[in-house]
């Protein structure tokens, strides 16, 4: 074999694989589309906690904040019209999914990604010289827009450009950049709250320009991936670039196999209504389930209600966006954790130990804050019990990043066979955006109503949704994506859905067309 490349035996063929310099840059640039939406959850967390920014638009909440401790905690920030600002973000990217799940299968992984970065720079100006609350929803909007394009598209793009035995590792560079997004705008919103004037705000809010612009530039220089190339009728550049980021000449069986998708996938001409057979019924059922689980951790109420809910349980403003850099950083390096283990121990250990280290800390959380505030909500948190807080959050945030934070992306990406891929990401995506839509917009009136109960009904939802892994989630690492049905077919569960007549159809197709390309 060329080049010395590493390389994979899978059911008698071979798929090189080796970590080229050039697969490392394309993916490392595509995983930049994970700061645009990373940026967003952490910067419109903080700029709500900020005085000046509500003062400006939200000053019935302004007012509500600023009252004493004897008043109920759990409801000071509770408003619709705020939440609104934070979630509307989602609904656009819920409606967006649908049609950048045509644009990616139409016109290319890449331009739908630089729609992403457009639209998503276009938000962020208007954003960032909001004067009313209606510009502050429409830059939302845009922003929204740029987020379902960047998430149709980049999981999709790591996914397939990734060789199967490193398709984790590379996969969760979109979540370590998601990570590395709320970071930066964690440290944005410390540095810019205190600016004399209280504009500070309208730097954060402006600077998501720059990750959208990385996104928007990048996309023009990546090229499409090979099964994207094959589908659209360029097979002479899949096979140039497949070998390019390969590093070998020897990519037949691999190449023979998307060939072999692709023609099959060709052949449906309705993949919404075909996603229905029953063949495909565990690839739906993942779509729909593990996007809605990572919502219902609770993880999206901590990053971009941070700031917000430090506030609420009695950290002064400095402390609270402190707080929120500290589950940051934890965040952070919690995803380098998954990215060295999730292609060694595989996707079902961190599930596992993940989920099960989020129910303990949540039901600790919402123990501590029981204990403090009670039903009524009234009280302060002493420092001593404050700090305790925060290192339950941490381990709840470091759960979080080595389990449902990047497996909630890569799983449903990487399961699909490439005639529903398009129209199965696109279902993960609208849920994913849904629950976060939902669960941002009743998460402070929740809070309000449900009080410290608010955690323990997360925690509930952890041991449902460990169970589900333990249960009906087949190991996925390793396997090339072309080969997935073998996996569900030898599951005790799924296996009576996708039969083994399934696996041979499939097979027979492939075999047909690697004759015919090796002749």
């Amino acid at each position: 074999m060329a080049g010395g490349a590493m390389v994979q035996t899978v059911g008698g063929k071979t798929y090189p694989g080796k970590m080229t310099a050039f697969v490392f840059f394309t993916c490392l640039v595509a995983s930049s589309g994970g700061l645009i939406f990373g940026y967003d959850i952490g910067i419109s967390g903080g700029v709500t906690s900020m005085d000046s920014f509500l003062s400006e638009f939200f000053p019935s909440v302004y007012a509500q904040a600023k009252a004493s401790k004897d008043t109920n905690q759990y409801c000071k920030f509770d408003s619709q019209l705020l939440t609104l600002f934070t979630s509307s973000l989602y609904l656009a990217a819920l409606a967006t999914s649908f049609v950048a799940a045509w644009v990616t299968r139409v016109f290319g992984r890449k331009w739908s990604m630089f729609c992403g970065g457009v639209t998503f720079l276009a938000g962020s100006a208007l954003n960032g010289a909001a004067t009313d609350v209606m510009m502050l929803i429409l830059g939302r909007i845009l922003l929204g827009i740029g987020v379902g394009f960047a998430n149709q598209s980049v999981p999709l793009y790591l996914s397939e450009m990734a060789p199967a035995n490193l398709r984790g590792m590379l996969n969760i560079g979109f979540q370590l950049m998601t990570t590395i997004g709320i970071l930066s705008a964690n440290l944005i919103n410390y540095a810019t709250s205190s600016i004399e004037g209280g504009w500070g705000w309208r730097i954060g809010l402006g600077l998501a320009g720059v990750p959208a612009l990385i996104i928007t530039l990048g996309a023009l220089v990546l090229p499409d991936t090979p099964n994207s190339l094959i589908a659209r009728g360029y097979a002479g550049d899949a096979k140039r670039v497949l070998v390019k980021i390969r590093g070998t000449d020897d990519v037949h069986d691999e190449y023979d196999d998307m060939v072999a998708a692709s023609e099959e996938a060709a052949s449906i001409e309705h993949p919404w209504r075909n996603i229905l057979h029953r063949k495909y019924r565990p690839q739906l059922t993942i779509a729909i389930l593990i996007p809605c689980f990572q919502q219902l951790t609770g993880i999206n109420v901590i990053m971009f209600y941070a700031p917000v809910l430090f506030l609420t349980i009695g950290f002064a403003g400095d402390a609270s966006l402190m707080s929120a850099v500290i589950t940051g950083l934890v965040n952070m390096f919690a995803t380098v954790v998954s990215i060295i283990s999730v292609d060694r121990l595989g996707r079902r250990v961190l599930f596992l130990q993940g989920g099960t280290q989020m129910f303990i800390s949540q039901v600790v959380v919402g123990t501590l804050i029981a204990l403090q505030f009670g039903v009524a909500g009234v009280g302060e948190m002493s420092r001593s019990y404050a700090i305790l807080l925060v290192l339950f959050i941490c381990m709840y945030v470091a759960g979080f990043a080595w389990s449902w934070g990047p497996l909630g992306w890569l799983v449903p990406s990487e399961v699909f066979a490439l005639e529903i891929r398009s129209a199965g990401q696109s279902i993960a995506v609208c849920v994913n955006m849904m629950l976060t839509f939902v669960i941002g917009q009743a998460f402070l009136t929740m809070l309000c109503h449900l009080k410290f109960g608010l955690f323990y009904f997360f925690a509930g939802w952890m041991l449902v949704m460990t169970t589900f892994v333990a249960l009906f989630l087949p190991e996925t690492k390793g396997v090339p994506i072309e080969e997935m049905n073998h996996v569900w077919s030898r599951h005790w569960f799924w296996g009576s859905y996708v039969t083994a007549h399934d696996v041979a159809a499939a097979g027979a197709g492939g075999g047909g067309n690697r004759r015919s390309h090796n002749v």
